[in-house]
């Protein structure tokens, strides 16, 4: 069953513990966020530590209801500049709450090669995140088997990722 805003939002916002998504590919081409990616590439920087937003809103609300939300982004070097955007915005995101780990496979094999891009909701439910080659989302579908396969797949990405914080330390970004 492919999700659409209504669907979509009643997933992601009706989880009852943990939401958690597993994140693949370097870049991930969203039209509202052009304008925010080429002032990034000018110069211009968050307050990582102040930002706020519907977004950080959210996530503080979501642990102060005792629910969780992470992820894990696998990524290779050197970083694409929208990677570079994206952990900015995960810098403030995580200051706020949100999970992150990355899984830099840069030197070694993926141990994830070939799953896809999707989020896990109270670990009973799956949602696959469909990409074309650029970024560009498709679609996002219900999976409609055992979720098994994927909480093993979050389980290795936790346990061959880093936290996003001790990932950036000494990065220039």
């Amino acid at each position: 069953m492919l999700l659409d805003g209504k669907g979509w939002t009643a997933r992601i916002q009706g989880f009852q513990r943990e939401a958690w998504r597993l994140e693949t590919l370097p870049w991930y081409r969203v039209p509202s966020e052009d304008g925010d990616i080429q002032d990034f590439l000018n110069g211009q920087r968050i307050d990582v530590a102040n930002y706020s937003s519907g977004y950080t809103d959210g996530l503080r609300k979501l642990r102060s209801e005792g629910k969780t939300k992470g992820r894990v982004h696998i990524v290779s070097r050197p970083l694409t500049d929208y990677l570079r955007f994206e952990f900015m915005y995960y810098g403030a995101h995580a200051v706020a709450g949100d999970e992150i780990r990355i899984l830099d496979v840069t030197n070694r094999p993926n141990p994830l090669e070939g799953v896809q891009d999707f989020w896990l909701f109270d670990r009973s439910e799956v949602v696959l995140m469909n990409y074309e080659a650029d970024g560009t989302q498709i679609s996002r579908e219900v999976f409609e088997g055992d979720p098994a396969p994927f909480i093993e797949y979050q389980r290795i990405a936790r346990a061959e990722s880093v936290p996003f914080e001790e990932y950036v330390k000494g990065l220039d970004i």
